[in-house]
């Protein structure tokens, strides 16, 4: 099954809000000393469901995402739809 440019925008654009949530909420936790300015940054995590994993993978072929093992992706900084 070929994927549209449509659904590869809007899984691109789950991935980039579930990341910024995961985000969030890391630097929510309790046990992070604000007075350090230590922070833990998410650079990769497994692609929200909803989109199948052909999607994942034709983004991770174009460039969009890049493969970090395990089922996990990675945005690509500098990269978007146009």
């Amino acid at each position: 099954m070929a994927v549209t440019e449509e659904e590869m925008k809007k899984a691109l654009k789950a991935f980039r809000k579930r990341l910024k949530m995961q985000q969030l909420e890391e630097d929510s936790r309790l046990g992070h000393s604000p007075l350090t300015g230590a922070k833990n940054k998410i650079i990769s995590m497994r692609p929200p469901s909803g989109f199948g994993t052909e999607v994942w993978e034709e983004l991770a072929n174009k460039g969009f995402l890049k493969r970090d093992g395990g089922g996990f992706f990675a945005i690509v900084e500098g990269k978007s739809f146009t």
